[in-house]
């Protein structure tokens, strides 16, 4: 193909904007999906996205265009997702592009994370094509929205392209829009191999499947070729596209977006944002790749049964592949036995990948509550960061400790902006300011500690707006803070998969909190259960779960009162053996509930 004639471009946009099914009217307009093999949401292949509603992986496809001017180009379109959890899927996603939808729904206006993925493509010099989506809707609110387009956002109005990605309305104008103004790839065929590794997967059969974006050469079948990042040396299996299927090719030119196989079985040797090049003739340097990501929460996984923890490392090595910004490291728990300690960017990424691990491998885990990483600075002058309780060291040997901060935009209806202000207040937000986007919306910016960002922070804003509230944040700095080691006990033993760091000042409350919703949540047991919360030696809050009862007498009708007693003896006796020896169950649902509890 014609390196002119080719266009790369991604569909950037708040969550629930319409993407993907914005994509969806692309490839039936263009005829690179036939009626018959149709469906919603066609990009979005887990089970999870299509249930969720949200994209989480962003999805390759190669559309050919015959577009006004009758010449024929090759699209390559990428999908992107729209949570604030999934930025880093945005950033590889507008890195292996010249140009972006930007698609802002025309009843909810311009929104958080609108704003954040304009600026992430601006940051990669994209071209921006504004759409309008949604003006099909009786709420829809166009005129408005353009100018919140060309205000909070800077964009032309004259480039704003309006559609229903629903009724297929515009779509040909967005395509248009796309061949216009969009330019070519740059780079030359001539040139060494360069190209970007984007993504990654792994096949049974096939081992690890490579997403590439060329941007010098040419790859073809048989080739040697050797990842710069490690210098190992591999020879091209297969080359294909997405068309959305997966399809051979002969080869990938300069500027093409495609797949290769190597026969790589081992997951850890792909690394997103690698650069690929010819064995023997190498080029000089590889490409700038992507910002090192770092996460923003940990936690601890585990199986249910320490009998699976060779499939859970599996299973974990090969979603990596998937999802570069998931981290993780070997961490034993007393409780749990052997697992990892993994870092996400944050709860909703966290739940994705839980979810993706018992769904995708078959297995059955243990999450333990999720942490931010912080700062100590030792008495004797080292500093040491620490994202799990059971590393946190003794008061005593402690000088001073940091928390990360973020900045958070918040964008909400003018009338919650009360509600919005006492919910950031009462998490220890520090005001920042208050501007006014429209007559009917405003955007508050405040900065948090990340800790209280982490749980349910998204969820109360939505709830408080009633659903129109939209929230983005960036890592700030790290600002002194005073936290303690909560611990659960279960009849007088440490549980660390509970533990905890928490801001002192909150530990009473999210103690008694941890504990009821544990009293709620683990079912009674034949012996008496007590579950306490405990700062160091000192218990700050305590609830029972009594024994399941059995009526040991009832086969006593008439008689003397000794013989009751002796059985009421007997029982006594059994239940006091039972409650040093016995186990207590505690199912999934007790550790959700103490990862919730706030």
């Amino acid at each position: 193909m014609d390196k002119s004639l080719i266009r790369n471009f991604s569909i950037i946009a708040h969550i629930d904007h319409g993407k993907s099914t914005l994509a969806d009217r692309i490839l039936q307009f263009t005829g690179a999906i036939s009626e018959r093999e149709f469906h919603d949401q066609i990009l979005d292949d887990m089970d999870l996205e299509k249930e969720r509603g949200i994209t989480i992986k962003a999805s390759a496809v190669r559309i050919n265009y015959k577009a006004k001017d009758g010449l024929i180009y090759e699209l390559n379109l990428i999908d992107t997702p729209g949570h604030v959890d999934f930025t880093y899927e945005v950033s590889k996603s507008v890195g292996a592009c010249e140009g972006a939808l930007l698609v802002v729904d025309a009843s909810q206006g311009v929104e958080a994370q609108t704003v954040a993925n304009l600026y992430l493509a601006m940051e990669h010099n994209l071209v921006i094509i504004p759409v309008i989506n949604k003006i099909d809707l009786p709420s829809a609110e166009t005129e408005n929205v353009k100018h919140q387009i060309s205000d909070i956002l800077g964009l032309d109005k004259a480039d704003i392209v309006l559609a229903s990605a629903k009724l297929g309305t515009g779509t040909e104008d967005i395509l248009e829009s796309v061949v216009s103004k969009i330019p070519s790839p740059s780079g030359e065929v001539t040139n060494p191999l360069q190209g970007l590794v984007f993504d990654s997967r792994f096949d049974a059969y096939k081992g690890v499947v490579v997403l590439i974006r060329l941007m010098n050469g040419v790859i073809c079948k048989g080739m040697k070729v050797m990842m710069m990042s490690n210098n190992k040396v591999y020879e091209v299996q297969e080359v294909g596209i997405f068309n959305p299927r997966q399809s051979t090719v002969d080869k990938l030119s300069c500027g093409e977006v495609g797949y290769i196989t190597c026969n790589i079985r081992d997951a850890r040797e792909v690394f997103v944002g690698d650069t690929l090049t010819d064995a023997e003739n190498p080029a000089a340097a590889p490409l700038p790749g992507y910002k090192k990501v770092h996460p923003m929460v940990f936690s601890g996984i585990y199986p249910a049964s320490s009998a699976d923890f060779h499939l859970l490392k599996e299973a974990i090595e090969k979603l990596r592949l998937s999802d570069a910004a998931f981290v993780f490291e070997l961490e034993k728990s007393a409780s749990l036995g052997m697992g990892f300690r993994c870092g996400f960017l944050g709860l909703l990424h966290m739940e994705i990948i839980e979810q993706r691990l018992e769904r995708e491998y078959d297995l059955n885990l243990v999450i333990t509550t999720p942490s931010v990483v912080y700062r100590i600075l030792r008495k004797d002058g080292e500093i040491e960061e620490v994202d799990n309780p059971v590393k946190l060291p003794n008061a005593g040997e402690v000088e001073e400790t940091e928390e990360p901060y973020v900045r958070a935009y918040i964008i909400l209806p003018k009338e919650s902006i009360g509600t919005i202000l006492e919910l950031s207040e009462s998490r220890r937000g520090s005001y920042v300011s208050t501007e006014y986007l429209d007559d009917k919306r405003a955007r508050i910016i405040y900065d948090i500690p990340l800790s209280e960002v982490i749980v349910d922070f998204y969820d109360r804003i939505k709830s408080a707006t009633k659903g129109y509230g939209s929230l983005d944040y960036e890592f700030l700095d790290y600002r002194p803070t005073s936290i303690v080691k909560l611990d659960i006990l279960i009849n007088g033993e440490v549980y660390d998969a509970f533990s905890s760091i928490v801001f002192k000042d909150k530990a009473y409350s999210k103690g008694k909190v941890v504990i009821e919703k544990l009293k709620e949540t683990i079912p009674r047991h034949l012996f008496q259960i007590i579950l306490q919360a405990a700062i160091g030696g000192q218990v700050i809050a305590r609830e029972t779960i009594k024994a399941v009862g059995k009526n040991v007498t009832a086969k006593c009708y008439g008689g003397d009162i000794t013989r009751k007693r002796k059985l009421w003896e007997k029982q006594k006796a059994g239940k006091k053996k039972m409650k040093q020896f016995g186990k207590v169950d505690i199912p999934q649902e007790a550790f959700f509930a103490a990862l919730k509890a706030q």
